[in-house]
């Protein structure tokens, strides 16, 4: 049973020949992160993700970047969601469901959410198609990948929505915010009671 006491936390070692990632993740915490990937954007959309829903965050992870930077994305999402389960526990008490739109400048990005069990994940956003520029740039088309893995491995559905926007920085951060509000909404402990007529989650 959830003690409303007793801290939320998970932790993952993920390891294979293309990635090595630790995380761990505190779900009742104040927005402390510290990521590394080696991809600065990402560590940018991650440290949103802690802040904005307002979890402790430790990710490292490396990559064989020099092929691509596809294996470290999906993995980080891999982990994470691997972590955010082991954390969350057997759910009993939260709030289960969010919802919200947020918007940066000219996008606005639709999160709907639910702590199900069941991995669902339906993805709706247009990028203008350019790569954020750094180094290495990040490609747009890794985000969905990112969240699919998150998704499966967490047991969530999640719906992402992009209701406009013409700025692809904008729009992927909108999005990453979005999802830390809505889960830090979900994660949210109303009482003991399992939000389910199932009688698991």
């Amino acid at each position: 049973m959830t003690n409303p006491t007793t801290p939320r936390t998970g932790t993952t070692s993920r390891v294979t020949k293309e990635t090595a990632i630790e995380i761990t993740l505190a779900l009742d915490g104040r927005g402390d992160t510290d990521v590394s990937t080696g991809l600065p954007f990402f560590d940018h959309m991650l440290d949103q993700l802690g802040r904005h829903g307002s979890f402790d965050l430790n990710i490292e992870a490396a990559g064989d970047l020099s092929i691509d930077a596809h294996h470290t994305v999906e993995d980080v999402g891999i982990a994470l969601g691997e972590t955010f389960a082991d954390a969350l526990g057997d759910k009993r008490g939260v709030r289960r469901f969010a919802s919200n739109v947020v918007p940066l400048d000219e996008a606005a990005v639709e999160i709907v959410l639910d702590l199900s069990g069941r991995p669902y994940f339906h993805y709706e956003v247009d990028f203008p198609g350019e790569k954020i520029l750094g180094d290495p740039p990040f490609d747009p088309q890794l985000v969905e990948e990112f969240w699919r893995a998150f998704v499966v491995s967490a047991g969530v559905t999640l719906h992402i929505v992009g209701r406009r926007g013409k700025n692809t920085h904008h729009i992927i951060e909108a999005m990453f915010k979005g999802v830390a509000r809505s889960l830090r909404d979900a994660v949210k402990i109303e009482g003991d009671v399992l939000p389910s007529t199932k009688g698991r989650l």
